[in-house]
């Protein structure tokens, strides 16, 4: 979710510039920097960046730099001066003590003063298109990211498989050799050769320790994380799921391992795990 961009365009008047610039966040933060100029832009401006982005914390910059070489002409608009001094009497006639209307005040009344700038809806025009091209720029140079750290994420899924394929061969044996060493303590610790009874506990335990069900839904996420990985797009909540459930079922493997094969993995697991999860927060 993190990149930079940036756009301009040479005007008579002066150069119009766009910046992009954007880092991790869960949900998508717009924060606008707009000249005054500008301000009516502010909603067609989130609504452009909202319907493009998904995901990251995004600052949109935008700068209108006027040449100290051009030469604007300021006039004073006659008609609505007259206009706003017509209604300032008609006020006073209402009410006596109103003050009078101030020079300060009428020069800063929009509209009052005119030049031969370029028109605020040329300008706002303009703004919108160099927001275009900055943010084109901008999709593009994540896209490139975005199919870079598919590839780091692919990696990580393809041992996570190879870890699991290695494993899961070994359970049956694993758990058999577990019951038997558990069978000879418990037989030692009650004093009893009770076949039923040590049956009995045997099953409870093997129920506690056997992680075959671990292992499936690891396999079953780890399939549903290369098919979003594979398949592209917007992603990046699908896989931060991913992510917890995933660590949830290594959480779980790790504490009913009965082996050191089966608490290697797991540990393995879980890196590898906590590696995909920090690349995951760089993904729409």
């Amino acid at each position: 979710m993190t990149g930079y961009a940036s756009a301009q365009r040479e005007l008579s008047h002066g150069v119009l510039s766009v910046e992009l610039r954007a880092v991790n966040h869960r949900f998508l933060d717009l924060s606008l920097r707009l000249p005054e100029e500008f301000r009516a832009l502010e909603g067609a401006i989130r609504e452009k960046l909202s319907g493009r982005l998904n995901r990251g914390k995004l600052e949109c910059r935008l700068n209108f730099n006027v040449r100290e070489a051009a030469n604007t002409q300021l006039r004073l608009n006659n008609a609505l001066v007259a206009e706003l001094l017509r209604l300032a009497d008609q006020v006073k006639e209402h009410q006596a003590s109103a003050g009078d209307l101030r020079m300060a005040d009428i020069l800063r009344w929009p509209g009052v003063i005119e030049s031969d700038a370029l028109p605020t809806e040329l300008l706002q025009t303009t703004a919108l298109e160099v927001l275009d091209v900055a943010l084109a720029d901008f999709l593009a140079s994540r896209a490139r990211e975005g199919t870079k750290l598919a590839a780091i994420l692919l990696e990580r899924v393809e041992a996570m498989d190879a870890l699991i394929a290695g494993v899961k061969p070994l359970l049956p044996q694993i758990i058999s050799d577990y019951e038997a060493k558990l069978t000879l303590r418990f037989v030692e610790a009650i004093g009893c050769g009770d076949d039923d009874r040590v049956r009995q506990e045997m099953v409870i335990f093997a129920q506690k320790v056997d992680i075959l069900e671990e292992i499936d839904r690891l396999q079953t996420h780890i399939a549903e994380l290369r098919r979003i990985l594979q398949k592209g797009g917007n992603a990046g909540k699908r896989l931060d799921f991913l992510m917890q459930e995933l660590n949830r079922e290594a959480n779980t493997l790790g504490s009913k391992s009965v082996s050191v094969e089966t608490t290697k993995v797991a540990m393995e697991l879980k890196v590898l795990i906590e590696q995909m999860r920090e690349q995951v927060q760089n993904i729409e």
